[in-house]
């Protein structure tokens, strides 16, 4: 504790007396500072004791002790010492009285004891305060350290909390609350969540200060790790603000933690890389040897159907400057993950991020929840999008039918099946089981196959636009009634003879056979293609 009136009026050696202000003792003094200045409030910090002789002040005029005092409370001066037997041989009435009113602490010093006394105990018992809290902040420091050796990130927030007399929470990439301590906190966490969103947005190291809300607790956050990007984010709650014990306390936490986050980083990669190995054995078809490399790490995941998914993006950021949507949707997939005590494997490839994920699990269900608030926000911005960058510029994401090991080559086709209708059809999200429950036909809208389909009837409509014939009416009609002659010819309004002859007259123009299955199912995709315009 820092020094305050009553711990020096309790001071032994230098016998002070109360003459005013008596309920107002435990207040800390900051310094004590003597001045014989008519008005030293110019020099005033705020926090002091201010020790006098009344050399050059008035003190037995009721009017100028009032405005004297009114101004050092205006200061922040915490406590006016009169020295006796100098220039009065007590303290005048006046200036008892102006102290009385203000609810200015006066303390008596006589004439035994000097200033320079009263000046060195202030400065011995501010120096011991600071010892005493550099010495409990490396105790804590000590306490942290072998918590986080022992307890890890939990063992640390647990030591955090008891040192600060508060709660501590740890929140991971995404926001999402990872660990608290007391485990009462947790409600109390949660709710700054959208705090420690913001805070992730700006460069690291970054820190807030929160509150109180709801007259509840003042609350630091202070973002994680050693890049720019923030990895992780801790909170610290209190009553009130940290003391000097108690920063040393947070400092150390901050740096243990971002320790575990970095050391994580580096697991992660390890990880990553044989994520990547395993996914290689299982394309090649050897579900067996993908298995003795997962291990324990991957196991699980390998024992029950699972989802592969693909997910491109030709504007990539890099990784510490917030703007990869590749790596914002590992993050949002692994910490899903991970809260529900899901195995996944997230294995970067250049432009493309390959996931596999448990069928049903919160990984896919965090993956479609992702891909759809990128897709919301896409249709937000498409007016005024800058047309330049293209749909190539944009997150596109494809997932597969849930398959076993055996079937991961084909599931990794299905992906990129879905990942290219993704693309074309200007979606984010596309899962394999939409292109089976849709139709072709919104495929054909493909430039390529326009360019196919008017090059292949070009013949048709230029015979049609003389005026000699309705060749390329009749050939829809006719391959709508699957080639009934007397069916296509009652649409049309025609003769069947009449309608024989036109089938010929395409037969000749285009050099096909309409007898042909191939031929009349290219020639139906094309009349298709063309009426989609």
């Amino acid at each position: 504790m820092p020094p305050t009136l009553a711990s020096l009026v309790h001071h032994s050696a230098l016998k002070l007396t109360v003459r005013a202000g008596e309920d107002r003792l435990d207040v800390p003094v900051r310094w004590a500072h003597a001045s014989e200045l008519a008005d030293p409030v110019p020099y005033m910090e705020g926090g002091e004791l201010l020790l006098i002789t009344a050399l050059k002040l008035d003190a037995e005029d009721p009017g100028a002790m009032r405005r004297y005092v009114k101004r050092l409370v205006g200061a922040g001066v915490v406590g006016l010492g009169f020295a006796v037997g100098v220039n009065y041989e007590e303290i005048p009435k006046a200036l008892v009285d102006a102290a009385e009113g203000e609810g200015l602490p006066l303390l008596e010093v006589p004439r035994r004891t000097p200033f320079l006394a009263i000046s060195k105990a202030v400065s011995a018992a501010i120096a011991a305060d600071q010892y005493r809290a550099v010495t409990a902040g490396f105790a804590a420091q000590r306490e942290l350290t072998k918590q986080a050796l022992t307890g890890g990130p939990e063992g640390v927030l647990s030591a955090l909390a008891s040192q600060v007399d508060g709660w501590a929470a740890l929140y991971d990439a995404s926001g999402a609350v990872v660990a608290t301590a007391p485990e009462w906190a947790t409600r109390r966490a949660a709710r700054i969540t959208a705090d420690v969103e913001r805070l992730r947005e700006r460069p690291a190291p970054a820190s807030s200060v929160v509150g109180p809300p709801d007259n509840e607790d003042r609350v630091e956050l202070h973002s994680l790790g050693a890049g720019r990007r923030p990895r992780a984010a801790l909170a610290v709650g209190t009553a009130a603000a940290l003391g000097t014990a108690e920063r040393y306390a947070v400092h150390s936490a901050i740096a243990l933690l971002t320790l575990t986050t970095e050391r994580s980083r580096s697991l992660h990669a390890a990880e990553q890389r044989i994520g990547a190995a395993v996914l290689r054995m299982l394309l090649a078809g050897e579900p067996d040897h993908a298995r003795a490399v997962a291990g324990h790490l991957y196991g699980g995941l390998l024992d029950a159907p699972f989802r592969l998914i693909i997910a491109e993006s030709a504007a990539r950021a890099a990784a510490d400057a917030g703007g990869d949507p590749l790596a914002g949707l590992a993050e949002i997939v692994e910490s899903a993950a991970a809260r529900a005590g899901e195995a996944v494997l997230v294995v970067p490839e250049g432009e493309r991020l390959v996931v596999l994920a448990a069928d049903g699990g919160a990984a896919v269900t965090a993956c479609g929840e992702y891909a759809a608030v990128v897709e919301a926000a896409r249709g937000g911005a498409e007016a005024g999008r800058d047309t330049a960058g293209g749909e190539e510029d944009e997150l596109v994401v494809g997932v597969s039918a849930p398959v076993g090991p055996i079937a991961a080559a084909a599931a990794y086709k299905q992906a990129e099946q879905a990942l290219s209708v993704a693309r074309r059809r200007g979606r984010v999200f596309v899962g394999h089981e939409q292109l089976a429950a849709g139709s072709v036909l919104p495929l054909l809208a493909d430039d390529a196959v326009k360019a196919f389909a008017d090059g292949l009837l070009r013949a048709l409509y230029e015979h049609d636009a003389t005026g000699r014939g309705d060749l390329v009416a009749s050939l829809r009609a006719w391959l709508s009634r699957h080639g009934q002659w007397d069916a296509a010819a009652a649409d049309l309004g025609v003769h069947r003879h009449t309608l024989r002859y036109r089938m010929r007259r395409v037969e000749e123009i285009l050099g096909r056979s309409l007898d042909d299955p191939d031929v009349r199912m290219e020639l139906w995709l094309a009349l298709k293609a063309t009426s989609a315009d």
